[in-house]
């Protein structure tokens, strides 16, 4: 059982103890730190959106946390089962201070999670989590008298208005994919995908949809990280059903994964990719991804005449590179698309709207499309050292072994060769440090992968 405070948010494991795992307690504690930290930003506004995705934690969830703001005196705007992208574009339009997303994204069933926005509809920063965390941590929480008591209203059309905006995109070519006649299969792992998905898809002018794991009952039926060897069932349904395309979402809908015609996974580091080569085609500017994410996204965004920039793991860190350079698209090689048009969060609709435009103007198969774009291969493994030894230290010793080739150090230290990376960080949390490799064969990255593991387990000596 699991508790873990972050400056994102708190996450945890249902059941158990108090200030162990994500108790009633915890929560509404957590929550009134974050409504007490609003109201000190937002004197004049009091509203807050929330929105939960379909695991069978969520409704309980919901009914503390929307009892706790009401308590601080602040009004909620309840959008019951909803996609994170659908809350992040709720937040302004409401008007409110922020939003709070109950989800614990790809993580199993026991867990959930208070995911935290600010009134832009994105997620708050480092300073911002700290503050908060230092108010959960102190308690000092100052609730409303009985008249003054913020209210409680319940809106079920934002999955509407966020179709209806995605639609509204100049890049998206709805009668380029309702030509195309596309049959295509769904898996929303038994979330709210199951509903979201299919309402845009039908949106979107398609009518053959087949749907698996749609029902937003919350038993997943399987592991709902959208990674390869889960969507192994799925991959099969999607070539016996002589499909174009299957579409792959996480539990919450902010990652995107695709199956190509013919069962074969297009790769969610290839996601981004693909979307990133469709708008640059059309919307000329910079492209932004996370250290670990694939180099294929450089290579096409300079094909296309463009600079690529590398920020630091982590979807708000993303955002900020990508507002400081004025990215046109970006995101990170998990299948997170973040769409500036639309707004600055990983989207896996309009991920979907600008994929299938770009496969309808292609001409033809997703699997042909996929072989357009150059192979890299990753390896991703992690190396447990003794709890005395100072992880920092071994960075260092690495980045001076290392010096002579391309490094960066915006988040623990990545190094660059010809045509393969390799990138180590450390755990906030135990000594670990986490080893992502990419190379031009699966091989090559492997031992890139192993190689890094020898010389750390020989600088720790």
């Amino acid at each position: 059982m699991t508790l873990i405070q972050s400056i994102s948010g708190i996450r945890g494991t249902i059941g158990g103890k108090v200030g162990e795992n994500l108790t009633p307690v915890d929560i509404v504690r957590f929550t009134a730190a974050f409504g007490t930290w609003l109201k000190s930003k937002n004197a004049e506004k009091n509203k807050v959106v929330i929105g939960r995705d379909a695991r069978i934690s969520g409704l309980m969830l919901s009914q503390l946390v929307s009892a706790t703001l009401q308590g601080l005196g602040i009004d909620v705007v309840d959008l019951g089962l909803a996609t994170t992208p659908t809350v992040e574009i709720a937040v302004p339009e409401e008007g409110a201070i922020g939003g709070i997303i109950l989800t614990a994204s790809h993580n199993p069933l026991q867990w959930n999670a208070l995911k935290l926005l600010n009134s832009c509809g994105e997620f708050i920063s480092a300073k911002d989590g700290e503050e908060v965390l230092e108010i959960a941590q102190k308690g000092n929480f100052e609730f409303a008298e009985v008249k003054k008591l913020g209210s409680y209203s319940q809106n079920n059309t934002y999955l509407q208005k966020h179709i209806e905006k995605i639609l509204a995109l100049p890049l998206v070519d709805v009668e380029a994919i309702r030509q195309k006649n596309f049959k295509i299969a769904v898996d929303a792992v038994n979330s709210v995908g199951g509903i979201a998905v299919p309402a845009l898809l039908k949106a979107l002018g398609v009518i053959q949809i087949t749907e698996f794991n749609c029902e937003p009952t919350g038993h997943f039926a399987h592991n709902s990280e959208p990674l390869p060897e889960n969507l192994i069932q799925f991959s099969k349904e999607v070539e016996r059903g002589n499909f174009d395309l299957g579409i792959v979402v996480d539990p919450d809908v902010d990652r995107l994964a695709f199956i190509c015609d013919n069962g074969e996974p297009f790769g969610e580091e290839y996601t981004l990719v693909a979307v990133a080569d469709y708008v640059l085609k059309h919307q000329k500017g910079n492209t932004v991804s996370n250290l670990s994410s694939t180099q294929a996204l450089r290579i096409i965004t300079q094909k296309h005449g463009q600079t690529h920039f590398a920020s630091a793991v982590g979807e708000v860190n993303v955002v900020s590179v990508m507002k400081q350079t004025k990215a046109v698209i970006g995101g990170e090689g998990n299948g997170g698309v973040i769409y500036p048009a639309l707004h600055y969060g990983r989207d896996a609709l309009v991920g979907i709207a600008l994929f299938l435009s770009h496969l309808a103007k292609f001409g033809k198969s997703a699997s042909i499309l996929r072989a357009t774009y150059p192979k890299f291969y990753m390896s991703k493994n992690k190396i447990e050292l003794y709890e005395n030894i100072n992880v920092d230290e071994i960075l260092e010793k690495m980045q001076r072994k290392y010096a002579k080739f391309d490094i960066s150090t915006i988040d623990g230290l990545k190094v660059n060769f010809d045509n393969a990376w390799v990138h180590l960080r450390k755990s906030n949390t135990e000594p670990i440090i986490r080893i992502y490799a990419e190379a031009d064969t699966q091989q090559t990255a492997d031992n890139l992968t192993e190689k890094v593991i020898l010389d750390i387990r020989e600088l720790s000596k």
